[in-house]
């Protein structure tokens, strides 16, 4: 089943002057003393192939959801034609709270997109947690962008998977945007899932940094529109991973952990010298986002999504605008490769954590 979505696209005239998304205007309420939001949303209910739109309200209530309403407005761009996007949430391992919708029609992830794309007015969203169901040829060739916040081994078929990486991603317009464990999507050894691994640009094998840390951030490349909200360095408190199946030669680095002003370094490990076993403090060079070309389509990863506040993080939001913004077109942004930087960063970590001079 998937939630979201308009069934038209927007008229200049809609885009730019009635603000309307699809056939009627989404009523959108919020009451910033109990932050409940009430937002219209469409239920595309599939059946043999032939789909039938339901206008439906929803009550849901969010945690440390921000008012909206004041958020975006400096980053507004009229488009004849917004984006559409398929935003898929699976959770075939671990379930993250920002994308359980625990009986409610949409995650505290899945509205924050929703209702991003109708205050950007840039791109509309279709939500999805059936991967078997709606990632399939036929229906990616609806949307422009598709965006994953997913876990495990998703049901994805092998025509599907090479359909994606080498077709419908390599078009101009198109994009995949990766969210937190997008990152714990195929986390295996199985050479099968390499298609994944070289999508996402690498898996996760651990997070030392959990959801309560504050972590202090560095933007390495302060010019791409994805990261002009965040300035030069900015604190977060989220879940940081760092990755298996990494290879710097493949990915332009965006931002990645300050561990000079990180409290925790790295990952103790018991290492084994002869008869004798000792703590070693393993670390290592920590991206948190980068991005990369594929033939003339873009690929956007940001580490950030564990708590559910940061779906309501502006500096965040803004960041996904410029993304998609960037993945559009509509601005420039480099994505050339550049794996000096995570030697630079390598050696840096060592020093940060006082295991080199």
């Amino acid at each position: 089943m998937v939630f979201g979505g308009a069934t038209t696209p927007l008229s200049v005239k809609e885009a730019c002057g009635e603000r309307t998304f699809g056939r009627q205007k989404p009523e959108i309420q919020l009451w910033s003393g109990v932050n409940l939001i009430s937002a219209a949303a469409i239920v595309a209910v599939h059946g043999n192939d032939v789909g039938h739109i339901l206008w439906e309200t929803f009550t849901v209530k969010l945690l440390a959801i921000a008012v909206f309403s004041s958020l975006f407005y400096s980053t507004v761009v009229c488009a004849a034609e917004p984006s559409k996007v398929l935003m898929l949430t699976q959770s075939k391992g671990f379930k993250h709270d920002s994308v359980n919708r625990d009986n409610k029609v949409l995650s505290t992830a899945e509205i924050a997109m929703t209702q991003l794309g109708q205050q950007s007015q840039l791109f509309v969203v279709t939500c999805t947690q059936d991967a078997a169901l709606d990632f399939r040829k036929e229906n990616l060739q609806k949307y422009d962008i598709v965006m994953f916040y997913t876990t495990g081994k998703l049901e994805i078929s092998q025509e599907a998977q090479q359909y994606f990486v080498n077709v419908w991603l390599k078009e101009k317009g198109h994009g995949w945007i990766g969210f937190h464990s997008a990152a714990d999507t195929y986390t295996t050894e199985d050479p099968k899932d390499k298609w994944y691994w070289d999508l996402c640009g690498g898996t996760f094998k651990g997070h030392p940094w959990n959801s309560r840390d504050v972590v202090t951030i560095r933007v390495h490349d302060t010019k791409h529109p994805a990261m002009i909200p965040f300035g030069n360095e900015f604190q977060i408190s989220d879940e940081i991973y760092w990755y298996a199946h990494w290879i710097p030669e493949n990915v332009h680095v965006l931002m990645s952990l300050n561990l000079e002003k990180c409290k925790t370094k790295g990952e103790l490990r018991r290492v084994k010298e002869g008869d004798t076993e000792k703590t070693s403090l393993h670390v290592e060079h920590v991206p948190v986002s980068w991005c990369r070309s594929w033939g003339e389509g873009k690929i956007f990863y940001n580490n950030l999504g564990h708590n559910e506040g940061t779906w309501s993080d502006k500096r965040f939001l803004e960041s996904t605008v410029g993304a998609i913004r960037w993945i559009r077109g509509d601005v420039e942004g480099t994505a050339t490769p550049n794996p000096e930087l995570s030697k630079e960063q390598q050696l840096k970590a060592r020093k940060d954590a006082g295991l080199d001079k």
